[in-house]
């Protein structure tokens, strides 16, 4: 990042941090939730500085970055209540460390970050298949579509993974 685009997003964050800290605060209702949101929008400013030059309207492209860092943070709470409620049927004998929890929390977030792209019934079949075990004849009939479909969808998931992994 040059000098330049250094003192761009400096500049950015002294005018309009304060006004996404509330805007932030305003849609999660939590004053704290929106501190950590607004400083997640300011690190994707910082991973784009291709944007910067021809910034025109820095709310607008604030509030664009902010609405897929509080898009992500509903999805990964969501996940974690799912985990949560499943952890609480478990037998006590099989619950897991606190260090294991939280590892299989980020590793269920790095999936679901994986799958992002995929359209919802692609990405149930990914992973109908990848963690459930079901076959592509399987997923077809619980889904309503063709086997060929399910290999289409399957192969579509693996590209996003490996997508992630480079």
């Amino acid at each position: 990042m040059s000098s330049a685009d250094t003192l761009t997003v400096q500049a950015l964050y002294t005018a309009h941090h304060g006004w996404l800290s509330s805007w932030l605060r305003r849609r999660l209702g939590c004053a704290h939730s929106a501190a950590d949101l607004a400083q997640d929008t300011f690190v994707r400013v910082l991973l784009r500085p291709q944007a910067l030059p021809t910034l025109r309207e820095p709310r607008a492209y604030l509030t664009t970055l902010a609405k897929g860092v509080v898009s992500e943070h509903w999805r990964r709470q969501a996940l974690e209540r799912a985990y949560l409620e499943a952890l609480a049927l478990m037998p006590e004998a099989l619950a897991l460390s606190p260090e294991k929890r939280l590892q299989l929390l980020q590793t269920l977030d790095e999936i679901d970050a994986m799958l992002d792209g995929l359209a919802p019934k692609a990405r149930e079949a990914f992973v109908l298949s990848q963690l459930e075990g079901l076959g592509y004849a399987q997923i077809a009939e619980r889904l309503a579509i063709s086997e060929r479909t399910v290999k289409r969808y399957m192969a579509l998931g693996f590209e996003r993974c490996l997508a992630v992994m480079e």
